[in-house]
Parts: structure tokens; sequence; C-alpha cells
């Protein structure tokens, strides 16, 4: 895993290979990047949240390029241990590492943010409520961004925030705007 740009550019963390998260690929999170330039100011050091944050790729990249402050939310101790090591080794304070399940953080949430990620396995049976959960909770600012990863199977252009649909080979991304 590698970051791609900003102040930790080209820093490589290997994942161990019994890991069960998929990190998304450098291909669809160089993409991913590129299309938030166009919604988020991140001169302006947004804060994050990124749920089901498995290997920690895109909190490293939302840290690199300069999210004041990050919240990665990630349920498998592996995972979490991972990630906690990884900030640990770029000494990174910027990021507040969760061990907790996303449905419960999500239910007691009550902070903020200027973008929302959800990187849920493809195979969940709840990731078609994530949406509406994130969204109805007042988990993002006005005018904030949620993004959600997917497989090819999932549609939710019905979903009244919904903005656009991006994808990259086997990875989806279904953007959603808060309302003002």
């Amino acid at each position: 895993m590698r970051v791609i740009t900003g102040k930790y550019k080209g820093r490589h963390f290997d994942v161990p290979h019994n890991f069960k998260a998929r990190p998304t690929t450098d291909f669809a999170k160089e993409n991913l990047f590129n299309v938030l330039n166009g919604y988020l100011d991140f001169d302006e050091a947004p804060e994050a949240l990124d749920l089901f944050a498995g290997t920690g790729s895109i909190t490293l990249e939302l840290l690199s390029r300069g999210c004041r402050r990050v919240v990665a939310v990630e349920r498998d101790p592996m995972h979490f241990g991972f990630i906690t090591k990884t900030l640990t080794a770029l000494g990174d304070k910027a990021c507040v590492p969760l061990r907790a399940d996303v449905f419960r953080y999500l239910s007691t949430c009550r902070e903020q943010f200027d973008f929302v990620f959800a990187d849920p396995p493809y195979a969940l049976p709840r990731l078609e409520e994530l949406p509406t959960l994130v969204l109805g909770r007042g988990l993002l600012k006005p005018e904030g961004l949620f993004v959600l990863e997917h497989g090819k199977t999932n549609d939710f252009s019905t979903h009244p925030q919904f903005i656009e649909h991006r994808s990259y080979g086997s990875v989806n991304f279904s953007f959603f705007r808060a309302q003002k």
C-alpha cells in the first residue's frame, strides 16, 4: 500500500498477507482523489471520517493531503492494530483511530465532518442502508460530501442526495451531498 500524494507521498506500508481487508486499488484511489479535488478544498484542512477503515489507506491519503482531523473507524482488531502502528510510524497526531462497530458508532456520533468515506465489505448485508444512515444522522456539515465504495451490483442513483457515480474496474464510488 502506498500514499499517492501530499506530505507522505511515496511512503509504502506492507499490508500483512492474512488481512481480510481489500485496500482500495491505487488506480481507483488516485482517480477518487482527482474527483474529490473538485468537491473538497484540501487547502482548507477539512475534517473527515473514514468508516470501515480496513488498512487505513484512505485515512493516510486524507492526512497526507492536509485534513486537520480524520476519525478512522475499524472493528477488526488486526486491522485496527495495523492502522495505529502505521500512524505511530508517521508520528501523525491528526488521526483518531477508533476500534468500533461502524453501525454502533453511527448511532452515537454527535460530530460533523466535511467528508465521510465508507468502504464496507461489498457483501455487507446492511450496505444499502449506509447512505441513509450517514446522511440522516447529520454527520455531514452543510454541503459536506459522502462517498461510498461498493460493488457493481449496487445502484444508489435514486437516493435523493445522490450526485454521481464513478467506476474504476471492479471498484465503484457513489457520491452524495449533504443538504444546506
